[in-house]
């Protein structure tokens, strides 16, 4: 299947580094011209620019805390006013704070619901005029088999993932009839900077729990994100993809 994303523009959100760069890379590579937010990581955000435009196509990194409801609005415009409009949303910016509920401090709770949760909400907030207008968007939100099945020690991060979920949901059902989607991609343990650090009992569990028996590349979450914003999903809206190797079925 051959997506063609030519003539369409992105912004994702948290897309410098891991999933949200192979998102970034996987649109630019298919056709469309992205915009992606960052924290503070410059030379990532420098290298991830350079590689969409060596694919032919215009690359624009944005420094952005998508916490701030006029942060994330105002990536919105700068996008709008780089490409003329902004067909695919994709709510990627997302950090943990893992801790047991007994020691998780109020902060840790906040600063992961504000990040994963509010910033998806607002940076939707922020895009809903322009797509109500075109009569067109696409927007994906980046859930985790934690929003789904819950993790011990991440009751911030699957709280947060399972209000994607809802999110994902109701903003789908208030802009259906203007030809707008919008979709959830809920990946299993994928090979990041993040996993990389797990000890090998823990690695070799999730190995075991996982029927595909490995983690997914941040390319194979890529393609699910690039599958969903395309015409060939047109038919799709209010669903959570899980691309987790039959860690969680439903």
């Amino acid at each position: 299947m051959m997506i063609d994303l030519a003539g369409r523009s992105a912004l994702v959100t948290g897309g410098s580094r891991g999933i949200g760069r192979a998102i970034a890379l996987r649109l630019a590579a298919q056709g469309a011209d992205v915009a992606f937010s960052y924290r503070g990581n410059e030379a990532a955000a420098s290298s991830c620019t350079a590689e969409i435009e060596a694919l032919g196509r215009r690359g624009l990194a944005l420094q952005a805390d998508v916490r701030d409801p006029a942060s994330a609005a105002a990536l919105v415009t700068t996008a709008i006013e780089a490409f003329g409009k902004l067909d695919i949303l994709v709510n990627n910016a997302g950090i943990t704070r893992d801790d047991l509920i007994m020691r998780m401090s109020l902060e840790e709770w906040r600063e992961v619901l504000e990040t994963n949760l509010s910033g998806a909400f607002f940076a939707t907030k922020a895009v809903m005029r322009p797509m109500l207008r075109a009569r067109y968007g696409r927007i994906v939100n980046m859930t985790s088999v934690a929003g789904i099945a819950g993790n011990a020690g991440q009751a911030n991060y699957s709280s947060a993932k399972a209000g994607l979920i809802g999110l994902t949901k109701a903003t789908a059902r208030e802009v259906a009839s203007r030809g707008i989607t919008v979709n959830a991609v809920a990946p299993g343990f994928v090979v990041t900077e993040l996993t990389e650090t797990l000890p090998e009992n823990i690695k070799q569990q999730i190995l075991d729990a996982t029927p595909l028996g490995r983690f997914a590349t941040p390319e194979e979450i890529a393609a699910a994100v690039a599958f969903l914003v395309s015409e060939d999903a047109a038919y799709i809206t209010g669903h959570v993809l899980t691309v987790d190797g039959g860690l969680v079925m439903q």
